[in-house]
């Protein structure tokens, strides 16, 4: 692979890549606003200038300029060599290219980042991108000095709602025009744009418009400061006290790779946001994913239940083993949860299978929705892919099939994992059982209508095994403890077989998958460290 040098280093490009996002790749941070791996080249805030330095025995291209003389105190003329922006800059063989090295270069930045922060209002205390924004990083690496400038700054529009997600401050906007790329490149909907110029430039809305797409929070998430903000977040949380977890979201079986950021404090949740994978979701979000970390605190199953009645997990155990102990396997339902990680679905399914003897299998979940061709599947099922692989015999039936059967007096018991019901018509059918157990995460028809509900912890509370509708599967990390009496379902599975008497004597995840290897796949074993 052809390289060139960065600051004495050597970097590796490939063909028709520009030295920023070969650096990019290598490591190598080259500062920057308007420059995104994921759009159209702009190289319209010049952060990223770099000097290409010549060949030996050739002269630099050098630009007669102006430069303060602190002792004579005015300008005097002075030679630099033209600098170039790195994210338009096609890489060579055997350039050599100055960043960090280049006094010339480190001048520039400094001026851009004054530029930049003449009009710039001191909002850092009250701005929800304090803590993680550019500016404020960049002034500290690049700049380091007072405001120089002490006229009034030239006010813009302030809190302008662009749509029911997004709020605009277009006194903080750099004007980078990231967003408005974003929306025209990737959505296809070119909803904003940039309207007069210099100092008075700002990003609007096109006429008669919203922000309303299904992609407005990733239009903010691209902003690099805080011009753009999310009505979700906004004022509810500062960044230094969040922690992240890497996680996939749960909200469809795309996948996509994301960072749950929660705060250790109070254990909650206050974001989900994109983690990079090129091979499921590149860069991006939708904003049914970026909300959907509420569903971790939202209608949560968090103690077990009875007949309706509070009860402690022990007590449930007990009486779930109860119901089903003695149970004809032949009228014995198992219900696997495509919504639900592969751990918890093998748990269950040795259970019920293997141990309590049923060969009648189903699935269900969150019924199909609409999807796109940015990132939307119309499976809102995260795992359905997963349950399929682990029912290698036969493929587990529909939620429809279960309400047919137990109309029809074929099943008369369902141990079930999750609350979900693709299909909302047939819940009735439920009430017609001689005895319903659930391991659920949150509240639905499976709960509402059972004999016993065991709590089990979320996504966010427990590390798991997804696999998308490409058939990858990724690891979701715990980044909470589990709420109220919540239990990983594995675990509570586990529990169960013990009150029954049978040997699932299962302590730590590592055990689930590694009997889980040989039926899941190598896909699987691959992605938790499993032995196949």
């Amino acid at each position: 692979m052809p390289s060139f040098k960065l600051d004495g280093q050597d970097i590796p490009f490939e063909s028709g890549e520009t030295i920023i996002a070969a650096a990019r790749r290598a490591g190598v941070d080259i500062p920057h606003y308007c420059w995104h791996p994921g759009l159209s080249v702009a190289a319209n805030c010049r952060m990223c200038l770099v000097e290409i330095l010549p060949p030996a025995g050739r002269k630099a291209m050098m630009l007669d300029v102006l430069e303060w003389d602190a002792e004579k105190q005015d300008y005097v003329p002075a030679k630099k060599p033209k600098l170039v922006p790195s994210c338009q800059q096609a890489a060579g063989e055997g350039m050599e290219v100055a960043s960090a090295s280049s006094e010339h270069v480190t001048r520039a930045r400094s001026a851009v980042q004054e530029l930049l922060l003449l009009n710039h209002p001191v909002d850092c205390p009250i701005c929800d991108q304090a803590g993680e924004c550019r500016l404020q990083d960049y002034w500290l690496e690049h700049q380091g000095t007072k405001k120089r400038m002490h006229d009034e700054i030239v006010h813009k529009p302030k809190g302008v709602v662009f749509g029911p997600t997004i709020v605009y401050d277009a006194e903080r906007c750099i004007v980078c025009t990231r967003c408005v790329r974003f929306c025209e490149e990737v959505i296809q909907d070119p909803v904003l744009e940039k309207r007069e110029r210099g100092n008075l430039s700002e990003i609007a809305l096109a006429p008669g418009r919203e922000l309303d797409h299904g992609y407005t929070l990733m239009t903010e998430h691209v902003c690099p400061v805080g011009a753009l903000t999310a009505r979700d977040f906004r004022f509810k949380a500062r960044v230094w006290f969040l922690r992240s977890a890497p996680s996939v979201c749960m909200g469809c079986a795309t996948g996509c790779n994301a960072y749950l950021d929660f705060d250790p404090r109070d254990n909650t949740v206050y974001r989900h946001r994109p983690r990079e994978n090129m091979a499921v979701n590149q860069y991006w979000m939708c904003d049914e994913g970026m909300l959907d970390y509420r569903r971790v605190h939202d209608g949560r199953v968090l103690s077990a239940r009875v007949r309706g009645k509070k009860s402690t997990v022990g007590d449930a155990v007990e009486k779930a083993a109860a119901v089903l102990l003695g149970v004809d396997p032949e009228r014995l339902g198992v219900v696997l949860s495509a919504q639900h990680s592969n751990e918890d679905n093998f748990a269950l399914l040795r259970l019920g299978r293997d141990y309590l003897g049923t060969g009648h299998i189903y699935v269900s979940g969150r019924a199909e929705g609409l999807g796109d061709k940015v990132l939307k599947h119309a499976d809102k099922n995260p795992n359905a892919a997963g349950v399929t692989a682990l029912c290698t015999s036969t493929p587990p039936k529909s939620f429809g099939e279960l309400a047919k059967d137990i109309h029809d007096g074929r099943i008369t018991h369902v141990l079930a994992l999750g609350s979900y019901s693709s299909d909302a018509t047939k819940t009735d059918a439920l009430t017609k059982l001689q005895g319903l157990v659930t391991l659920a995460t949150r509240e639905g028809p499976v709960a509402k209508h059972a004999t016993v509900v065991l709590p089990v912890s979320s996504w966010a509370e427990c590390d798991g095994t997804f696999v998308n509708a490409k058939g990858m599967a990724q690891e979701s990390e715990k980044a909470i403890t589990p709420r109220g009496d919540s239990l990983p379902g594995w675990k509570l599975v586990a529990a169960l077989a013990k009150q029954l008497g049978l040997p699932m004597a299962w302590t730590k995840l590592a055990q689930v998958r590694s009997a889980m290897a040989p039926e899941a796949g190598a896909t699987v074993a691959q992605a938790t460290g499993a032995e196949a």
